[in-house]
Formats: C-alpha cells, sequence, structure tokens
C-alpha cells in the first residue's frame, strides 16, 4: 500500500515507522512547505496535521477518490461538515481521537461502567488528561471521547466542562448547569497521554485510567486502519475496525 501522510511531525515519523514495519510504502509527505499537495499514486492517505488544517485535507482526499484516515482533533464541530463530504464525494473517511487499541477498549469500559453507575446517585464523575506540552487542543479528543460517551450512557450527565488552572469552560451553553462532566487537563514535559475516569463517592471511588508509554499504539492503530479502509465506502470510526476485527 502507498501512503500520504498529511502532517509529518514526531507522529508523522511514527506512523512511516509502522507503515513500513507492515511493508507498506509513504508516497507523500505534507508538510508546512508543500501544504495542500494532492495525494497523487497513492492508496490511502493519514491526516495528522492540525486543526485548521484538517478539513481542507480531508475534502481534498475526497474529491480525489483516496481513502483517508484522520487523527488530528479539535475539528469535530464540523463533523456534519465532513459527514456531507464524505456523502457529496461517495467517500472513504475513518476519525478517532486516539487509534490506539488500548485506548479504544478503554472507551468501552468507560461506556460499561457509566451505564452501570447511572444509578448510583452517591456517586459523582470526573475525567482528568495529561499530556506532552506541545499538545495544541484541551481537553484532548479522548477526553472529550470519553465525555460524550459517559453523556450517553448516563442520564445524569449532559456536556462537559474543562477546568484548567482553576478556570472552567463549558460545552454546553448553561454553564450553570451542574449535571456537566468535568475535564482536567494538564500538559507536562513529554507525557505521551495519559486518561482517567474516575467515579467518586463518600465513602470510596472506582478509577479507571489508560497511560501510553510512546507513540507506536497510536501509530499502529493508524495504519492498521488504513489497511481496513481498502475496498470500503463510507464515514467510519475505529469501533468499526474492532467490531470487524473481532
Amino acid at each position: 500500500m502507498r501512503i500520504a501522510l498529511y502532517g509529518y511531525g514526531k507522529m508523522g515519523k511514527a506512523i512511516e515507522a509502522e507503515a513500513a514495519a507492515r511493508g507498506h510504502a509513504v508516497a507523500l509527505r505534507v508538510t508546512a512547505a508543500n501544504a495542500g499537495a494532492p495525494p497523487h499514486d497513492v492508496d490511502a492517505a493519514i491526516e495528522f496535521s492540525k486543526p485548521d488544517q484538517a478539513l481542507a485535507n480531508m475534502q481534498l482526499c475526497l474529491e480525489m477518490g483516496v481513502p483517508v484516515v484522520v487523527g488530528t482533533t479539535g475539528w469535530y464541530d464540523k463533523l456534519p461538515q465532513v459527514r456531507a463530504l464524505v456523502e457529496q464525494y461517495q467517500g472513504t473517511l475513518l476519525w478517532a481521537s486516539n487509534f490506539s487499541i488500548g485506548v479504544n477498549l478503554f472507551f468501552r469500559v468507560n461506556r460499561q461502567l457509566a451505564a452501570l453507575m447511572d444509578k448510583q446517585q452517591d456517586y459523582a464523575v470526573r475525567i482528568d488528561e495529561v499530556h506532552h506540552v506541545h499538545k495544541l487542543d484541551a481537553p484532548s479528543g479522548t477526553a472529550i471521547t470519553l465525555a460524550h460517551d459517559i453523556d450517553l450512557r448516563s442520564k445524569r450527565y449532559t456536556g462537559w466542562e474543562l477546568s484548567v488552572d482553576g478556570h472552567s469552560q463549558p460545552s454546553t451553553p448553561q454553564p450553570h448547569n451542574p449535571s456537566t462532566v468535568r475535564i482536567t487537563s494538564e500538559r507536562v514535559g513529554e507525557v505521551t497521554g495519559k486518561h482517567s475516569v474516575t467515579w467518586a463517592g463518600a465513602n470510596d471511588r472506582i478509577t479507571i485510567t489508560h497511560e501510553a508509554f510512546n507513540r507506536k499504539g497510536f501509530a499502529l492503530g493508524a495504519v492498521i486502519a488504513a489497511e481496513w479502509l481498502s475496498g470500503r465506502k463510507g464515514l467510519f470510526t475505529m469501533d468499526d475496525v474492532l467490531d470487524m476485527n473481532s
């Protein structure tokens, strides 16, 4: 498989290494110097650029009929527009807030736990995430996914609220709503990524945690997703990959 990489930072280089290990070749590397380069003569594209560049890269790949895997976060308010583009071009796109197989299994455990805790009124939930200082968005896309899944599985919570350095920023137009999922974000050193979901009561707490040791798991998952897209049409997530590979 010949791959176009949109974004060639640390993640792009990690993806290239994993692609080579699985017998694939990176035919195009897109950086700021050649932004907007079209994905000619490739079988798939993997997009790990910046939030303000992601939509243009997605549209370019869809226009050219190239399946695209999107790992950039911070653009999810434009998801309806992306869905419309996939339909317009009858294209193929897979997006995820995190491509690690471990994280996607963690998402499933989080959903199950949220459903179990829904009727346990004495417990309140919070999400804590820590990443390296170079990460541009806060909270992380992974934390938002965790909060969204709690929202879907629990009648007690709606939306999320970001707490950074003691300041809160709600995701919903009702900042006074006490039933938002609280997220704390921290940017420290070169931490690859750590996410914890805690349900705490007066007498005890339950915490589930995923900690990434390096970028290899994210990169490998992105390459596996690109392989999985071969011959498929539509809009997909990593849940589809896990379900089909079970």
